[in-house]
C-alpha cells in the first residue's frame, strides 16, 4: 500500500509540469553576458538566436543598446519576457531580418544543434560586423552528489534511451563536434548553479522532451523507475541542494 500511495503522489506531482517549462529552467550566470560584451567590437546590437523565452536576450540587454531576439517557434516568442531593449521576432535561424555587417554579438544558448549549420553560419557571417563575435553554449547533466548523479545518468542514458532526438548527441559531446568555421576564442570557464529542492529538480527532469515522449508512448512517468532511490539519495525532499551544470562554449570571431 505504501508503494501505491507513493506512485499516486508522484503522478499528481508531475501532472502540470509540461505547461510550466520556463519555471523549471535554470538561469545562466550574469557573468556570461559581462564576458561576451567585453569581447564584442561594440555594443549597439546583439542577436540572440533561438531565444526561447528570452532568458539570454534579457542578459544581453544590460550591455547592448538593442537586442534582436528570434525563434522559429511563435509559441515560445509569445511567452518571452518583455523588455524595452529587446525586439522579439518569429524567424528561423537561417534567415533573419537584420542588415549586413550590423551586429556586434550573436548568441545561441542551447539551440544551435537544431539548426542547419551551413545556412546559419552563412547568415551569421553576413550580419556580423568585422571582428564581431559568435558565442554558442550548452550544458548537459547536472552535478549534485555522486549518488544522485549516478541515478540521473541511469535515467538519461538507460531509461530514456531511444526517446531522445538524434541531434541530442551534440549536447552529449558538449558541442565539441559541431562544425564551427570561425577563428576561435578560448572561453573562460562558467558554471550555472541553482539551489533546488527535489520538487524543483524533478520538474526540470519532467520538462525534458524525452521524458514527455516516454510518457506519451508508455502511459506512465519514466522517473518512477528511479524515484524511490532518488528520494533516498536526496534525503529531505524539501531541503534545497546545490545543483550545478558546467557550461560548454564555442566562441568565434568574424
Amino acid at each position: 500500500m505504501a508503494n501505491e500511495n507513493k506512485d499516486f503522489s508522484f503522478e499528481d506531482h508531475f501532472s502540470s509540469h509540461s505547461q510550466q517549462y520556463a519555471q523549471y529552467r535554470p538561469h545562466y550566470p550574469d557573468e556570461i553576458y559581462d564576458y561576451l560584451a567585453s569581447l564584442a567590437p561594440g555594443h549597439s546590437l546583439a542577436w540572440d538566436c533561438g531565444t526561447g523565452n528570452g532568458q539570454a536576450a534579457l542578459g544581453l540587454a544590460r550591455h547592448f543598446d538593442n537586442v534582436h531576439a528570434t525563434d522559429a517557434s511563435a509559441g515560445q516568442i509569445a511567452l518571452a519576457y518583455a523588455h524595452d531593449k529587446v525586439d522579439y521576432c518569429v524567424e528561423p535561424a537561417e534567415h533573419v531580418s537584420l542588415n549586413a555587417s550590423s551586429v556586434d554579438l550573436v548568441t545561441v544558448a542551447v539551440a544551435i544543434h537544431w539548426f542547419n549549420f551551413d545556412e546559419f553560419y552563412r547568415e551569421v557571417k553576413r550580419v556580423l560586423k568585422p571582428g564581431g563575435i559568435l558565442a554558442v553554449w550548452t550544458y548537459h547533466l547536472a552535478e549534485i552528489s555522486p549518488e544522485i548523479d549516478q541515478l540521473i545518468n541511469q535515467y538519461y542514458f538507460e531509461i530514456l534511451a531511444g526517446y531522445w532526438p538524434e541531434r541530442i548527441r551534440y549536447l552529449e559531446e558538449r558541442y565539441e563536434t559541431i562544425p564551427f568555421p570561425f577563428e576561435e576564442v578560448m572561453p573562460r570557464s562558467f558554471v550555472m548553479e541553482i539551489n533546488w529542492n527535489l520538487d524543483q529538480f524533478a520538474g526540470f527532469l519532467d520538462s525534458w522532451s524525452a521524458t514527455q515522449r516516454y510518457k506519451a508512448q508508455k502511459g506512465h512517468h519514466p522517473l518512477e523507475n528511479i524515484w524511490g532511490k532518488l528520494l533516498t539519495a536526496w534525503g529531505d525532499e524539501k531541503e534545497p541542494r546545490l545543483v550545478r551544470w558546467p557550461l560548454h562554449f564555442r566562441i568565434g570571431r568574424n
